[in-house]
């Protein structure tokens, strides 16, 4: 039959083929070498597994031009250098037991990766070898080894990374961005090791220098070394607000510095977390440090932590991504477990405790903006946390100040103005005599102080022996009802009061039919109610501490939070969301006048009170100022 004439052509079989050697690095380059931060985090984890004490970098142009990496570690022979190019060539699994990984670094493809798609050099010299080697790979082209002069270790130089793949070059961003992503690789790995000293630099500036965490420290204390590292590089705000962390279950041991829950941002950034010294991120543990600040900070708001965790190396399954920061767990309830239950007994031991930042922001709020300022070298507003402090929670400390000077300079109900002793809800303030106040002298066991006064019927005013307090009473009463309904529930229920005359509230049919739902759960919580009909709920008991309680006001809040919540949760895995909203109908009201016993009463509580240095939502229950910041504010410093 003709060719054409209702024959299909003949189908061609696909020859199979091998890909060439240099074309198979190219495409392993493109797993492990992402940008040049990857690049220089493959080559500073092989001078950290090499056993170095520091560890130098220059980079230029982001690292596109040049990646510069030296060490002092063990080094190397001519023959190891042949051996360290080739693909899948290592020294780090003796045993070929990949459930067994005690290195940073098992694939043996990082560097075949980076000289396929580089101009690589690498020259290094063994301990106690008569000289150095340099091997150079360009573009997967191998040169044989040849003598070369270094004192001790490796140095390692990558030029024009990407030349022999220059569509990679196109997604690589500004070289300022390039530079940000290798500067923070370098910040992790230090953070995991304390004891080795780092610098990166661009050839005319010094990004990072970090001394060896000892040094830092003075003394022979790992945790105050490793504080101390966290410090130069998350900041002295930091250091300054961070609770030891300390736990061991079932062979697994958590360490590491969680940041007070008021020293918080609004990304998860500043969360660094370690696994057997290799920094990860993995979701399980991000859900577990959530999970953990639930009742303390606001849900669009993360914490600051550095957590380092080992356990036993086939606990823990590390050869799952190819850029080895994403790891799987044998037991991730019992991980999961160990990280909530250490950062909930860290966050309780510090108490009332809130962070220094707030009263910083404190102070950046109160000072003057612009122009106005009093003389030269007047402080000038903070930034940072303060700045960010600000913005979140805005204030206008003019119009604010101005009240304030015009409720203290004018006479009360009472008659007595400023000269007269400020008044407590109708009771004269202690006057001064002889310079000592007629109260009782300052207690250092109360570390809030003694309450002075109560302005706007909202914020007290309280003197500390070097300085004084402003505690908001509405959010620091509600974290104490917070705690104590907590405590209720831990000891098997909440206390119910029974309403005299139950009361009805009417609501939408969907609404009453939620509420009726979780009834059961909801009298477990202390409020008892059951439906009225087709759109209403009657309430016959309320949780007993809450006291005078608006009741329709709680179930129409309450009827909220189901619409909202996902009908297969439980109150009790929603139980910080229900607690905290009863806890705050249960509190002192803003604009209630409260007297001297009252608010000295709400002090003590606080003092007692573990997390009452922030409310249910992560807001600050209270600002201290020093008494030298205050006389900065006025210049009398």
């Amino acid at each position: 039959m003709p060719e054409g004439a209702g024959s299909s052509p003949a189908v061609r079989m696909p020859t199979l083929r091998r890909l060439p050697e240099t074309l198979v690095n190219q495409i392993a380059a493109g797993e492990v070498v992402e940008r040049p931060a990857s690049a220089l985090k493959e080559l500073v984890e092989n001078a950290l597994d090499a056993d170095a004490r520091r560890v130098d970098i220059v980079l230029r142009e982001g690292g596109r031009t040049l990646i510069q990496v030296s060490d002092d570690g063990c080094g190397m022979d001519g023959e190891a250098l042949s051996l360290a190019v080739e693909r899948h060539a290592t020294s780090k699994l003796p045993d070929d037991d990949l459930t067994h990984i005690a290195t940073l670094g098992f694939r043996g493809e990082a560097l075949p990766s980076i000289g396929a798609v580089s101009r690589l050099s690498i020259t290094s010299r063994a301990r106690d070898a008569d000289g150095a080697w340099r091997i150079r790979v360009e573009g997967g082209r191998l040169s044989p080894p040849e003598p070369a002069a270094l004192t001790a270790g490796t140095r390692v130089e990558v030029r024009d990374l990407f030349f022999a793949t220059p569509a990679r070059l196109k997604f690589l961003k500004a070289p300022r961005t390039e530079q940000g992503h290798a500067v923070e690789i370098v910040q992790r790995l230090a953070m995991a090791h304390p004891e080795v000293a780092f610098s990166l630099g661009d050839g005319s500036r010094t990004l990072l220098d970090l001394a060896p965490a000892a040094d830092l420290a003075g003394s022979g204390d790992l945790y105050a070394a490793r504080l101390a590292r966290l410090g130069a590089i998350l900041g002295r705000e930091f250091e300054d607000n961070a609770l030891a962390v300390d736990a061991e279950r079932a062979g697994y041991r958590l360490t590491g510095h969680a940041g007070l829950p008021t020293l918080h941002k609004r990304t998860s950034a500043q969360q660094f977390l370690f696994v057997n010294g290799r920094p990860v991120r993995d979701k399980l543990l991000l859900g577990a440090v959530r999970g953990a600040y639930m009742d303390f900070i606001s849900s669009d708001r993360h914490p600051m932590v550095v957590l380092f965790l080992e356990m036993p190396a086939e606990e823990v399954d590390v050869n799952v991504h190819p850029a080895k920061t994403e790891v799987r767990f044998r037991d991730p309830g019992l991980v999961r477990g160990l990280i909530v239950g250490a950062l909930k007994h860290a966050l309780a031991e510090a108490g009332h405790r809130a962070s220094t930042t707030v009263g910083t922001a404190t102070l950046g709020a109160f000072r003057p903006q612009g122009e106005g300022y009093p003389r030269e070298g007047y402080p000038r507003p903070h930034t940072g946390a303060a700045a960010s402090w600000a913005a979140r929670y805005p204030t206008h400390p003019s119009r604010g100040l101005a009240e304030a000077q015009a409720a203290w300079q004018a006479p009360n109900d009472q008659g007595a103005g400023f000269g007269g002793g400020f008044a407590l809800d109708g009771a004269p303030a202690a006057r001064v005599e002889g310079g000592k106040s007629a109260a009782a002298e300052f207690d250092p066991a109360h570390p809030l102080g003694a309450a002075k006064a109560q302005v706007h019927a909202n914020y007290i005013i309280a003197q500390t022996g070097d300085g004084l307090v402003i505690v908001d009473q509405h959010a620091a009463h509600e974290r104490l009802v917070y705690e104590r309904m907590k405590e209720a529930l831990a000891a098997g229920g909440v206390a119910r009061q029974a309403l005299l005359l139950p009361e009805v509230v009417e609501l939408e049919e969907a609404a009453v039919d939620r509420l009726v739902a979780r009834a059961p759960e909801l009298e477990a919580l202390g409020l008892v109610l059951e439906g009225f009909g087709p759109g209403a709920v009657v309430v016959r008991e309320v949780p007993a501490l809450l006291g005078q309680t608006d009741a329709a006001g709680l179930v129409r809040d309450l009827a909220e939070d189901l619409a909202e919540a996902d009908a297969a949760l439980s109150l009790e895995d929603r139980l910080a969301d229900v607690c905290g909203t009863m806890a705050c109908h249960g509190s002192v009201r803003s604009g209630r006048r409260l007297n001297a016993e009252e608010m000295n009463a709400l002090l003590r509580q606080m003092e007692a009170t573990p997390h009452s240095g922030q409310c249910n939502h992560g807001r600050p229950t209270y600002v201290e100022l020093k008494l030298s910041d205050i006389e900065r504010l006025f210049g009398r410093r």
